[in-house]
């Protein structure tokens, strides 16, 4: 018992933040293979033939809801970590592991280097409306 007579389960609440340590969930690895292609717009999504990810023992329970949020929605890595309150690295290196057992996959958005020009879209559209 505490000096104020309650157990020591008192001790952590929601405001003490997370028990599990980051570096635990991610077994002490600070990277992946694959982070040269997860920064923060980097897009989740869960392969469609994914079954029931907690049926996996080598799945961590935030592997499970990284597989369960991207399932109806694709979500990128920054809203990821701020959904779990999990920092940036954690993330990424979950889901590496997720992408190299094909829970996952990541698409990347165009960059606006290789978006076409707005002056051809104009004039692909009047060409349009000339015919």
């Amino acid at each position: 018992m505490s000096a104020d007579g309650q157990g020591s389960s008192h001790w952590f609440d929601d405001e003490a933040g997370p028990v599990v340590r980051p570096y635990a969930m991610t077994r002490g690895r600070t990277s992946h293979a694959a982070q040269h292609r997860l920064d923060l717009i980097a897009v989740v999504v869960t392969e469609p033939d994914v079954d029931d990810p907690e049926a996996d023992p080598t799945l961590s329970p935030e592997h499970v809801d990284i597989v369960e949020l991207c399932r109806d929605t694709p979500q990128s890595v920054a809203e990821l970590a701020a959904e779990l309150d999990l920092p940036i690295g954690v993330v990424r290196v979950l889901v590496g592991d997720l992408v190299d057992e094909d829970y996952v996959h990541v698409t990347r958005p165009v960059p606006p280097a290789e978006l076409p020009d707005e002056s051809i879209l104009r004039d692909v559209i009047n060409g349009l409306r000339a015919l």
